[in-house]
Parts: structure tokens; sequence; C-alpha cells
């Protein structure tokens, strides 16, 4: 079964595919990722496009690309949605794998987006302890670094932090410790089903704003390619 997974570069997708690729039944097509135009970075996880083909090298998998635009219309992010869909349905795809665990509007919205498509979504993670899921992550030989955190959860420190025991140690009992709230996003850059590690140091920090509040909200550290 032709299969797209949902790339965000994190460990939540990048897990979710490799839990498909233990199974036979599926055949891993690509890898679809939705970039923002300009910034020239994956959306909303803020990794730099060099550093999602370095992953898709690594992983021996093609990118499927969809560019958004900045401040991007729903109406737009639809329309491009849906081209890459069309897309898909031309290259066989039957099915696409999403790394979502337990956020039932999210997986709803999946749903309804591929309901009169005829493309199947697949959640390999859904309704597992979120705590197995990180010990499960580390134990493979995952190895991902912190690039944004949401500072109304986290302390700043944890920005640009590696995702390792001692940071299960670290962090803060009353938030999901795989950030399925909101808490993180991250960029994954070695583990059991790359072909090589991929080497980075990082960057500057840069904080944004709620769009709903204007406080200073996100922070992002970045991840720069060695």
């Amino acid at each position: 079964m032709k299969t797209v997974i949902a790339f965000s570069g994190g460990k939540d997708s990048t897990l979710a595919l490799y839990n498909i690729q233990q199974n036979p039944d599926f055949e891993v097509d690509s890898l679809l990722v939705t970039l923002t135009e300009g910034f020239n970075r994956v959306s909303i996880h803020g990794v730099r496009y060099e550093l999602l083909k370095k992953q898709s090298k690594s992983l021996g998998i093609p990118l499927r690309e969809v560019w958004i635009p900045q401040d991007c219309p729903n109406k737009v992010y639809q329309e491009r949605m849906e081209k890459a869909v069309s897309g898909m349905l031309s290259d066989g795809v039957t099915h696409m794998v999403f790394g979502d665990i337990h956020l039932e509007d999210v997986r709803a919205y999946r749903e309804e987006m591929l309901a009169e498509t005829g493309i199947i979504p697949i959640f390999p993670l859904w309704n597992r302890p979120v705590e197995e899921l990180g010990r499960e992550f580390i134990g493979l030989g995952f190895k991902t670094v912190l690039t944004c955190i949401d500072l109304e959860q986290l302390d700043q420190e944890f920005a640009g932090r590696v995702y390792d025991g001692d940071f299960l140690k670290d962090y803060p009992e009353n938030c999901d410790v795989c950030g399925e709230n909101g808490e993180f996003h991250t960029y994954v850059f070695d583990g059991p089903n790359f072909e090589f590690p991929i080497e980075y140091e990082l960057g500057e920090e840069r904080v944004t704003p709620d769009l709903v509040t204007g406080r200073d909200r996100f922070m992002y550290r970045d991840v720069v390619p060695k």
C-alpha cells in the first residue's frame, strides 16, 4: 500500500514513519511537508529547508513539498493541500500517516480533509501513553533537538535542548512530555532509520508574539547545518 507521511521533521512524525516502516504491507512513497515562502522553513517548527533536505537524504525518502505564503489564509492553505492530494492520487498513493497522539479535534480535521479523496488516514501512535512514547523514542536511538517552545508552558532554557533521559527528568510534570499541547516542536537529527546523523549547531534565539494577545510567547532556537 503506497503511503505518504505527513512530516514536519519532528519526533512524532518521525516515530510514526518508523512504525510504518516496520510493516511490510506499506511502501513509503514520500514525506509531505509544509514550508513557508520567504522564510524557507518548515511551517510552525521553524526548521531550515536545507536541514529538511538533509533528513530526506538520510532517510532515503523524497520530499513532497507544499509551499504556503506567510500568514497564510485558510482558503489558500486548503487549495494548496488539495493540489498536493491530487498529485498523490495521480501517483497511486492510498494511505497517509499522521503522528498525532491524542488531540481529537486535530484527528477529526485530518479525517475530514481526506474523507472524499479515497486516501485512508492512519494514526500509528494514537492513544498511546505519552510517557511510553517518549521513552520508546529515546530507547530506539532517535535524537532530536527542541527548535521552538511555548514560553507560557516551558522555561526558555528548554529551547535548543536535546530530548533525552535528562530532559525527561527535568520536564514539568503538568506538561505533555510529547509536546502534544504545543509545548514544543523538534528537529530529529539521527535515528535507527537514518543512514547518517545530521550535524548541526545552535544559532540565535528569536521570540515571536501570540497573534491573539500580542504578548511575546514563542521562542525559536535556530538549528544551523554544519
